[in-house]
């Protein structure tokens, strides 16, 4: 007898809304459909020392912000940059790189184009072209996964037909391996559940219950998991914007519950929404749950766990404070391996067959039209398929988890000692097929009424925008709520100011309106009279574009322009650039009226002022924090 032995295919991935691990799970899911062994790991999960012992890797990563790796990419891209690594490291190794991105974002789909020619450098042989996926494709990026998984595995094929013992057509029926969720879910008995807290406090009884079941969920991206986060109450909820506008921009403040915790300028404050609990009881009503059972949930194979959820608080939960603090029901919508999964649990003939469809290449579209476009949720899909009964393995392995949601901070700690402040777009929409779609976090913070004592679980991160030394100058852009972080560099610079010289501030600030959405309008003005941080006796200066207050669309780079030698002044004065705001088009053109100045000013041409500014970035010294 001939036994057979398959060398694991690596699959790698670098996420950081989730993405990317869907991507990555859904090949490593079509090569165990091929007779292929698999490897999946996230990259800050793999020693990367060890790569030129792999005989072929693929790589699926994403894009963030402008051009940036995702944070659980940063050590292995470091490793790949030592000089003394050579052109002939990765030498017979075969490799492949699908990149996720936004080709709305100045640097599309950057972080896998600088990937693959390092690999390249270093000797690595590609199995094929790298392929981009794009968020702005009619089916996502999805459109473009499909088509280059097909040329992966036929290429494969024709290069180590080894790792595909029966060709890259022949899949395995797919009932042998919808029977093994990733997921055990441990039921337990009620009286030694509940003991666990009935001598603590709510606010310690609230921390363990979303400790241990955000710590035991097998979420795609619980960056939350590995850092001590705190408790909020909100004690201000105030509109800036004039009602019945169109928009919604609202100041929120907020004090620490338990001790505070320090922040600087720049910082990035994570919130967990809470859900609709209407929702969260209609989805286990739908799904056939008993709320109020005991559980605790842990991943099939422990070799597979990452150390957070292999060490992680077991505290048993009630199954729906484990729903209401992980899984989002009500707001996200679940992905394509959703749909093929349900197609197996389908009952109703016409069901499975529509399901099946949705989950097919000639279906991908129509998927797409009826889930993404249409911010379809869970809740919805599964009241559509009423057939489908699901067990709850499977459910709390495929609902999209409940994410924290990022905001810049719009406060500086030396001005509210325990607070931290907030500017917030309110978010709704409209679908293509018009119904009315809001924003989880941002339309349950408006809700909220400061009067009632609300705990708010939150972390802190470091954003994009790194804190200034009060010495160096500045030059902000920042129109609409690209405001925030620079309302907390203004305030903690004129705290600054009563006891040490300090640097000028030049703010380019844009709206809509004046008397509509001129965001934090007094504050401002305040600060740009005589001797503030923001006034021209300074150095500094304040300007704001109304962008519909005449004929002719006034935007903040033309401000800009009209201040072009003061901006080249405080350049080469060694100002730092900072820009703040929407990712559509702004950045871009906030960037080209710099080089624009830098060439007119200094006297260049076009291309020596766009390496000017690059250098700038080089020097850590022109940062862009940009959200769609």
């Amino acid at each position: 007898m001939q036994i057979q032995h398959h060398r694991k295919m690596l699959i790698l991935y670098a996420t950081q809304t989730g993405n990317a691990l869907d991507a990555a799970e859904r090949l490593a899911r079509e090569a165990e459909r091929r007779g292929c062994p698999i490897n999946l790991l996230s990259l800050d999960q793999y020693d990367p020392s060890l790569l030129p012992r792999e005989e072929a890797v693929i790589f699926v990563v994403s894009t963030t912000g402008q051009g940036d790796t995702p944070d659980s990419m940063k050590v292995f891209w470091r490793y790949l940059l030592q000089r003394n690594l050579n052109q002939h490291w990765l030498k017979g190794i075969l490799y492949a790189v699908f990149g996720l991105g936004d080709s709305g974002y100045q640097k599309y789909n950057f972080v896998a184009k600088k990937l693959d020619k390092r690999l390249m450098d270093l000797g690595g042989t590609a199995i094929i072209e790298r392929g981009l996926g794009d968020d702005q494709h009619p089916s996502g990026y999805e459109g473009s996964l499909d088509p280059w998984m097909s040329s992966l595995w036929r290429m494969l094929n024709m290069i180590k037909p080894e790792f595909l013992p029966n060709g890259p057509d022949v899949l395995i029926q797919d009932t042998l391996l919808i029977d093994q969720p990733k997921v055990k879910i441990t039921y337990h008995n009620i009286e030694n559940a509940e003991s666990h807290s009935s001598t603590t406090s709510d606010l310690t009884c609230l921390d363990i219950q979303i400790g241990s079941a955000r710590s035991m969920h097998s979420g795609k991206s619980s960056s939350d998991r590995s850092r001590p986060g705190c408790f909020l109450k909100m004690v201000k909820n105030l509109p800036l914007t004039r009602s019945n506008c169109g928009k919604d921009v609202r100041h929120f403040e907020f004090e620490f519950v338990s001790l505070a915790f320090d922040y600087d300028t720049g910082d990035v404050l994570e919130i967990l929404p809470g859900q609709d609990l209407a929702a969260v009881d209609a989805f286990i009503r739908r799904c056939n749950l008993d709320p109020d059972s005991f559980i605790t949930v842990s991943l099939v194979s422990p070799i597979e766990m990452d150390d957070h959820i292999a060490h992680g608080s077991r505290v048993p939960l009630k199954l729906r404070t484990f729903v209401e603090f992980t899984m989002d029901v009500a707001s996200a919508s679940p992905r394509r391996y959703f749909f093929e999964v349900m197609s197996f649990f389908a009952t109703a003939e016409h069901e499975r067959e529509r399901l099946k469809y949705f989950a097919s290449p000639e279906g991908r579209d129509d998927l797409y039209q009826y889930n993404q476009k249409e911010r379809r949720t869970v809740l919805e899909v599964l009241e559509d398929f009423p057939s489908v009964q699901m067990p709850f393995e499977w459910l709390v392995q495929l609902v999209p988890p409940l994410k924290t949601r990022a905001f810049s901070i719009s406060s500086s700690q030396l001005a509210h000692p325990n607070q931290v402040h907030l500017t917030v777009n309110v978010v709704s929409w409209t679908t293509p097929y018009k119904r009315n779609r809001e924003g989880l976090c941002s339309s349950w913070l408006a809700a909220l009424d400061p009067r009632d004592a609300i705990y708010i679980p939150a972390w802190f991160s470091k954003g994009s925008l790194p804190t200034p030394s009060l010495s160096l100058p500045l030059i902000l852009v920042g129109p609409g709520t690209g405001c925030a972080p620079f309302r907390g560099f203004v305030e903690e610079r004129a705290v600054q100011s009563k006891t040490h010289p300090t640097a000028p501030i030049i703010f380019f600030f844009g709206c809509r309106n004046e008397d509509v959405d001129f965001l934090y309008r007094d504050f401002w003005l305040t600060h740009s009279e005589i001797n503030g941080v923001l006034s021209e006796a300074k150095g500094g200066g304040f300007y704001v574009a109304f962008s519909r207050d005449q004929p002719q669309k006034v935007y903040v780079q033309h401000k800009m322009r009209e201040q072009s030698q003061r901006i080249w002044n405080l350049l080469a004065e060694g100002a730092a650039v900072y820009i703040a705001g929407s990712s559509t088009k702004m950045p871009a053109d906030v960037t080209s009226a710099f080089e624009d100045i830098v060439s007119k000013e200094n006297g260049v041409s076009r291309e020596a002022a766009v390496r000017w500014i690059r250098t700038l970035e080089k020097c850590g010294k022109f940062h862009i924090e940009a959200w769609s």
